[in-house]
């Protein structure tokens, strides 16, 4: 009878450890899956090539754009309007890049950007984060600061100056999520900007700005990124995206 009562204590304590194996193979696959579905940086500009750009409203890229010590460099021309823009469209996503700008320069970082040829401009329907020369650019003077570097342009100033000076780098991250209705920009590690991207908040952030009538501004959740030609020397590297 003892024998007949250990032998069935066995068998429990084996059949327990074997359900346990299962929950803990359980648990690996599971972050299997989750780690597959962890969404991942892609460059978009490596230093090496400009093959994920082109010129807005065009097939290939502007003249003006080259790479130099493995930055992007745009070099303005007589003639301007020489924005460019991503191949790929974006909805939801962080966008993470290294800027520096000339003495006295000004450029900008857009997203949502529309094509269509009675928008001239990638301004007319891409918002804008500000790149600014903040202490030689008239524009970084004005109250409210709307024009600031980093500032979400004439609609969300920087909470603070964390820009470095002309002539060196910028860490800038901006985050765009359409699912929670949430956008920031983060410069050189510090958040200085937040803003909803639609609705009630953001309609009349537009109706108080510049943008106010505009047919297509901030009208698409999804649309391209872009990068400004404002007629002044300006940097770019380290270019990366992560679609949420």
């Amino acid at each position: 009878m003892k024998k007949l009562i250990l032998l069935s204590i066995i068998v429990l304590i084996i059949s327990s450890c074997k359900e346990k194996a299962k929950e803990f193979k359980g648990i690996e696959i599971e972050e299997e899956v989750l780690a597959e579905q962890k969404p991942e940086w892609v460059m978009l500009f490596d230093g090496t090539s400009l093959d994920n750009w082109r010129g807005y409203l065009k097939d290939e890229m502007y003249d003006e754009w080259t790479i130099e010590d493995g930055a992007m460099v745009f070099t303005p021309s007589e003639e301007g309007g020489k924005n460019i823009i991503t191949k790929k469209a974006y909805t939801n996503f962080e966008l993470s890049l290294e800027w520096k700008i000339s003495e006295g320069g000004n450029s900008g970082i857009f997203w949502s950007v529309y094509e269509d040829q009675k928008f001239k401009e990638a301004y007319q329907t891409g918002p804008e984060i500000q790149v600014l020369d903040n202490e030689r650019h008239p524009d970084a003077l004005a109250n409210p600061k709307f024009h600031q570097a980093g500032a979400l342009y004439d609609m969300v100033q920087p909470e603070q100056d964390v820009c470095n000076q002309a002539g060196e780098w910028n860490l800038c991250e901006i985050s765009i999520n359409h699912k929670t209705n949430e956008g920031s920009v983060t410069l050189n590690g510090v958040k200085i900007v937040e803003f909803p991207l639609h609705g009630e908040k953001w309609d009349a952030m537009v109706e108080n700005s510049k943008f106010k009538g505009w047919e297509g501004f901030g009208k698409h959740q999804t649309g391209h990124i872009g990068l400004q030609d404002h007629s002044d020397k300006v940097w770019f590297k380290n270019i990366k995206i992560k679609e949420l």
